[in-house]
């Protein structure tokens, strides 16, 4: 039986071959190597077909796979431990490794169900009803440096209650998201020289918000990933220098003159 498998729907090689092993309803206890090596290669092969840029992840995992393959081809090596015969299966190492990522997976898709439920959640902040519930006043004596002290945590307190509030009436319409951004820094480069390049700090349209800082830089780093945009840093923690691909100029020369056609 073979699969032909749907690209870019996988987040790296263990999500692949999770995949193919729960779709070929096998236990990951006794993984059949040989017909998994052979469909998890179908996929390598099939991705450099598409010209995809396949990541280093995906070949150390196939060699990987083509050596348990050769090894569960040669004879059995059984071990003596506490008097008994233990055989030594070639797939231990790779059950294990399966095994924890299917459990930081598991992770990971209850940590993005619990954003998506508090990103849909607006609360509301606690706030002091002490003058409706007809208590009786009360009197501190305090000296001047004991007032002091006790003026400065209200102050805090109340300078946190602020940030509390300004970020709760933040919903997610409100967010700039990631295409949008992209579409934004398009734009930009599309206005400048050809092979001009622009400091990183540029793109942000917020400066001082540092939501906005990490979507640009989502955005950058996902146009990096397309091939649209590239970026150096020539020291660290220096600024970061932001230049346009000839890929994205092609592509944008591309949409001008099909515009004029159509026109």
């Amino acid at each position: 039986m073979s699969y032909r498998v749907k690209l870019n729907i996988f987040e790296g090689p263990f999500d692949l071959l999770v995949y193919l092993i729960e779709h070929a309803r096998m236990s990951i206890y006794d993984i059949k190597v040989s017909e998994i090596t052979t469909q998890y290669m179908a996929y390598v092969s099939q991705m450099q077909e598409e010209d995809v840029n396949l990541a280093s992840e995906f070949m150390v995992l196939a060699a990987e796979l083509l050596e348990i393959k050769s090894k569960m081809l040669l004879p059995r090596v059984n071990t003596e431990e506490e008097g008994e015969t233990v055989y030594e299966d070639p797939r231990t190492e790779l059950v294990l490794k399966l095994k924890e990522y299917k459990k930081y997976k598991a992770i990971a898709e209850m940590l993005e169900e619990r954003r998506e439920i508090a990103a849909a959640t607006l609360e509301k902040p606690q706030e002091d009803l002490a003058e409706y519930t007809n208590e009786p006043d009360e009197y501190l004596i305090l000296d001047s440096e004991q007032f002091k002290r006790a003026f400065e945590t209200f102050l805090q307190r109340k300078k946190k209650l602020d940030e509390i509030r300004a970020h709760h009436r933040r919903t997610e319409k409100q967010r700039m998201t990631t295409e949008i951004r992209m579409s934004s820094i398009r734009d930009f480069f599309s206005k400048l020289p050809e092979g001009e390049r622009a400091d990183f700090m540029e793109l942000v349209e917020k400066k001082g918000d540092k939501y906005d800082i990490s979507v640009t830089f989502a955005s950058v780093l996902q146009m990096m990933k397309d091939r649209k945009l590239d970026a150096e840093q020539r020291k660290l923690f220096g600024d970061i220098e932001v230049y346009a691909t000839e890929y994205l100029m092609n592509e944008e020369k591309e949409e001008e003159l099909n515009g004029e056609q159509n026109n």
